[in-house]
């Protein structure tokens, strides 16, 4: 079967990049297999289906990018506030790259697939809602250290952090119909607001 002992790894990679380039309707196995170089039989010896394909491509998805990502702009070691402004500089900056790269803002994987499966695929959509909770504790942990040290109005941490992700979720959505990474760019500022972040007085 050729490459057969990095097939399944060169499967789920593919489906996360065909599934985020196009959708999860779009994407068939054959799509998947054709972009990883496997053999359709060889899919089957891996995976019994395409969503178990899609939960195996998520958790590869968290565990190779968004946690070494997460842990290092969400390191103890950096300002609380900073954490989360950049956070959404990053973001910006990724789906900038991205839209010279494909022509198209491509908006974040995991809410692109849970919002079109919705309760279609179960099992799909439970480990869209496992990573979401994932990322957001280190939202929270972020606020919840910004509240301590004075520099964030009180207030329930994980509401703020539910905050947070709605307003990130909702410019990327906005950012998909205009298909102009551009509206991602004032997110740390409107972040800020919306938090109720106390800025430091002006330097005279």
């Amino acid at each position: 079967m050729g490459r057969t002992s990095d097939a399944s790894q060169r499967l789920m990679t593919a489906a996360v990049d065909l599934i985020w380039e196009e959708s999860y309707g779009a994407v068939t196995i054959d799509d998947i297999c054709k972009r990883a170089d496997v053999k359709k039989g060889s899919f089957y010896y891996f995976f019994k289906s395409k969503d178990e394909l899609a939960v195996a491509s998520l958790e590869k998805l968290w565990n190779d990018d968004w946690k070494p990502i997460l842990d290092s702009q969400f390191s103890p070691s950096i300002d609380p506030v900073e954490r989360l402004t950049g956070y959404l500089a990053g973001l910006y900056a990724r789906q900038s790259e991205r839209f010279t790269k494909y022509g198209k803002v491509l908006g974040c994987p995991v809410a692109s697939v849970g919002s079109e499966v919705s309760t279609q695929e179960l099992d799909v959509n439970a480990k869209v809602r496992e990573i979401v909770s994932r990322k957001r504790r280190y939202f929270e942990s972020a606020i919840r250290d910004a509240m301590a040290q004075g520099a964030m109005e009180p207030g329930d941490a994980a509401q703020k952090a539910q905050t947070f992700a709605f307003l990130i979720e909702g410019a990327m959505s906005q950012a998909r119909i205009m298909n102009n990474p551009e509206v991602l760019k004032n997110l740390p500022a409107t972040a800020l607001e919306v938090l109720r972040v106390k800025m430091a007085p002006a330097a005279v």
